[in-house]
């Protein structure tokens, strides 16, 4: 008997990761410029949302253990305040290439949600002020908005201050 294939109807593993927990989301596409120096500000852009809604996933190295960041794109990743937060010594930028293949998403298309192996993730506090926020769906052009509190839930993410300006 041939092995039945579960079909995700086109969406990518963060919005099917969404979909099955039932989680309210709204998902944002633009036309993605390759171009763009920065993919989180060309977001903000493209859907007219402050940047410090949007919010871009960073993998980094804390320890030797790929670690999430979820931070705002107007600021930048605070590495000690990281490490910190996950009772860590030290981090440091992972490799794209580790990011990439340990995630299952290309760079500038890591999401947080449906991630291949589930690494541990920080979410900036900053989140926390705003009803929602928009993290990426898990491709160039493609944006998920949510409640921080449910990011937070989906990921089981520690929420604390690793963002600076």
């Amino acid at each position: 008997m041939a092995k039945k294939q579960k079909k995700n109807n086109g969406g990518t593993p963060a919005t099917v990761a969404l979909t099955a927990a039932g989680t309210p989301f709204t998902l944002h596409a633009y036309e993605h410029d390759p171009a763009s120096p920065s993919y989180g500000e060309e977001a903000a852009e493209a859907l007219g949302v402050s940047p410090g809604r949007v919010f871009k996933t960073l993998v980094a190295d804390v320890d030797g253990e790929l670690t999430v960041a979820v931070v705002p794109v107007a600021g930048q990743l605070d590495l000690k305040a990281l490490a910190s937060a996950v009772g860590g010594k030290r981090a440091s930028m992972a490799d794209p290439a580790a990011a990439e293949r340990t995630t299952g998403y290309v760079r500038g298309g890591i999401s947080p949600l449906g991630q291949r192996k589930r690494l541990r993730t920080v979410l900036d506090a900053s989140a926390s002020d705003h009803a929602t926020i928009c993290v990426s769906a898990g491709r160039r052009g493609l944006e998920v908005e949510l409640s921080p509190a449910d990011l937070a839930a989906l990921t089981s993410a520690v929420v604390a201050p690793i963002g600076r300006a």
